[in-house]
C-alpha cells in the first residue's frame, strides 16, 4: 500500500487521490499510520462484506427473543439429559 504523510495531502493531492483510485493509499501522521484513502467501489465492497451481527446484553434484549432463547436452552437441557 502507497503511503503519504499528512503534509503531503496539500501538496500532492491530485497524485495521492489518482493512486487511491487504483488502490488504497495510507496517510501517515507522524510517522504512524492514521488513515487509509480508498475508492469509492472499494469502500462498497468492504461494506457489502462487513459484518452485521450486533452484540447485546442480556438486560436490553427484547422480551419475546429472551423468551425464545431461554426455551432453547431449555430444551437443549432436557435433550441432553436422554440417553
Amino acid at each position: 500500500m502507497t503511503e503519504y504523510s499528512t503534509s503531503d495531502l496539500s501538496r500532492k493531492s491530485g497524485d495521492i487521490i489518482a493512486e487511491a483510485l487504483r488502490r488504497p493509499v495510507t496517510i501517515t501522521q507522524r510517522n504512524k499510520p492514521r488513515l487509509v484513502l480508498l475508492s469509492i467501489e472499494d469502500y462498497r465492497r468492504l461494506k457489502a462484506r462487513a459484518d452485521t451481527r450486533m452484540a447485546g446484553r442480556l438486560e436490553t434484549m427484547p422480551d419475546e427473543l429472551f423468551e425464545d432463547v431461554k426455551n432453547a436452552v431449555d430444551a437443549y437441557e432436557r435433550d441432553g439429559d436422554d440417553p
